[in-house]
């Protein structure tokens, strides 16, 4: 048995907000947010992914794309390089990501970089519904060109709507796949609010995935809490899971707005969430004071740094956090 949880809780120095999109120019399909930042490491710099919005249409409809930024690998507070056009184009009519690529998980393979991503289309009961797709990348994950037009991880039997959230991993030589599945749209103030929870695909190429079939984070805060961003990690010999959770009603408050969790396993299928031991929460006052969300951990240069969203969800960029414990964790 594991002694993680008797552990003390990490230790996070927060860096501050790194990319605000309100300070672009020129990308007028760039205006808000920066959501669910994922990194892809350079020699000189550090390529964080993220997805974004221009303004709503005349019906007030919003549209979401991907684009990265390129941080100064010597220091990642410094912005070097903005996207100049999304990596991946919005679907045709009538498929599952006619409206949107939000969010994108990277990862190198072989001589290419692959994109897992949510796709969204619109719906009338609900605001939406989402479906995992994957795209291909053979320009350094400057630009990406999608395996076909339906996704790779759609809706079935037992997760029949808004899959979402994919975080693509490998470990020893198997493509693992952890994203959110949902479990019911719940009507609050007469507007549906998606409940959802995380879970775990494998596949042995990356493109025809065996879902688990089960959440892997328990509940805390309430039973119709909602979990996202299933960021994992192996280190120090096990494998570690930051996370974002709410609460199912007026969570865009800071009573009941996102907080990050954390979990441990030896197996990658049996979790034991342990949220004192994160070590990162909102701020006092500022861009974080409100919700802190969608933390993403990454290795660099001898430092562990977790990037992650504030208030809005994203609406005003992300931020850095760097590791003040358990340097172990900055061995590859």
């Amino acid at each position: 048995m594991s002694n993680n949880g008797t552990k003390p809780p990490f230790l996070w120095e927060k860096l501050g907000k790194v990319f605000d999109p309100s300070r672009v120019t020129g990308r007028d399909w760039l205006r808000e947010f920066a959501q669910a930042p994922a990194t892809l490491i350079f020699d000189d710099f550090v390529r964080v992914y993220f997805s974004c919005r221009p303004p709503a249409d005349a019906t007030g409809q919003y549209v979401s794309y991907s684009a990265f930024v390129d941080l100064d690998r010597k220091d990642l507070t410094q912005v070097l390089r903005v996207a100049e056009h999304p990596i991946l184009p919005l679907g045709e009519l009538g498929t599952f990501d006619e409206f949107g690529t939000y969010p994108v998980s990277i990862i190198r393979h072989e001589d290419k970089v692959r994109a897992y991503y949510a796709g969204w289309t619109r719906c009338v009961s609900v605001p939406f519904n989402v479906a995992i797709g994957c795209a291909e990348s053979t320009d350094d994950g400057a630009t990406f060109q999608k395996l076909g037009s339906g996704p790779v991880v759609p809706y079935s039997l037992d997760e029949p709507f808004v899959m979402s959230g994919p975080k693509i991993r490998r470990f020893d030589g198997t493509w693992y796949l952890f994203y959110i599945a949902g479990k019911s749209w719940k009507i609050v103030k007469g507007r549906p609010e998606p409940v959802y929870r995380i879970r775990m695909a494998s596949s042995r190429d990356g493109i025809t995935w065996s879902k688990l079939g089960k959440d892997l984070i328990n509940t805390v805060v309430e039973d119709d809490e909602a979990q996202a961003s299933p960021d994992v990690f192996w280190a120090d010999g096990q494998y570690h899971m930051f996370f974002c959770y709410r609460y199912s009603e007026d969570y865009r408050s800071h009573a009941n707005g996102y907080r990050i969790g954390y979990a441990y396993s030896d197996n990658l299928q049996d979790w034991t969430r342990v949220d004192d031991r994160v070590g990162i929460t909102v701020s006092p006052t500022g861009w974080d004071s409100e919700m802190i969300s969608y933390p993403h951990v990454f290795r660099v240069d001898g430092q562990v740094y977790m990037a992650y969203l504030g208030n809005g969800v994203g609406r005003e960029g992300f931020g850095l956090a760097r590791l003040a414990s358990h340097p172990e964790w900055a061995a590859p």
